[in-house]
């Protein structure tokens, strides 16, 4: 099947939750609403002709100034019996930043999930362990967001002397053989 004609299934199946179909260079994105993203994911993964049954990602996306909505939710999926793939972004915004989890769908979306929590500050509902997975519990702010101070934040994170000390004796560590 032909991702436009995917597209076109999405739009038939959830009209009121299409935003936007784009096709560029042979990919396909749909644009969605984020209220009903598991229902759809649900649906692209069960249905037969379809069966999207590899989410390869998930990432977020900030448009800070460019969108009505700041965020962005990405999923790259794949089906690995019928060998098509479709983009999904799901719109975030900033003062709701939250939307479903897809893990009851895709258990293996667990770590991206909690990536784009950590980057963007984007909250998973659903999600059965969303914390921190780059940064420290205690890290202050979302470094992928485009107003996060380009010289990281304004005071030392509170590790940091701790992290430099650990290093050092690691590095004065004799290593014998």
């Amino acid at each position: 099947m032909e991702t436009l004609q995917i597209a076109e299934k999405i739009k038939e199946r959830f009209p009121e939750e299409v935003l936007d179909v784009k096709e560029f260079r042979g990919q396909v994105s749909a644009t969605l609403k984020k209220d009903r993203i598991l229902e759809i994911c649900r649906y692209l993964h069960d249905e037969p002709e379809l069966y999207f049954d590899y989410l390869i990602d998930v990432c977020g996306v900030d448009c800070l100034g460019k969108k009505e909505k700041r965020f962005e939710v990405v999923y790259h999926l794949y089906s690995i019996k019928h060998r098509h793939a479709i983009r999904l972004k799901a719109e975030v915004e900033e003062k709701d930043a939250s939307i479903d989890s897809v893990m009851p769908v895709w258990v293996g979306v667990n770590w991206h999930e909690r990536e784009c929590f950590d980057m963007y500050g984007i909250i998973f509902k659903g999600h059965p362990d969303l914390r921190r997975i780059l940064l420290p519990e205690d890290w202050e702010g979302y470094p992928l967001r485009k107003d996060y101070p380009v010289m990281g934040p304004e005071k030392e994170w509170s590790g940091f002397l701790t992290v430099l000390d650990k290093a050092k004796r690691f590095r004065e560590f004799e290593w014998h053989e």
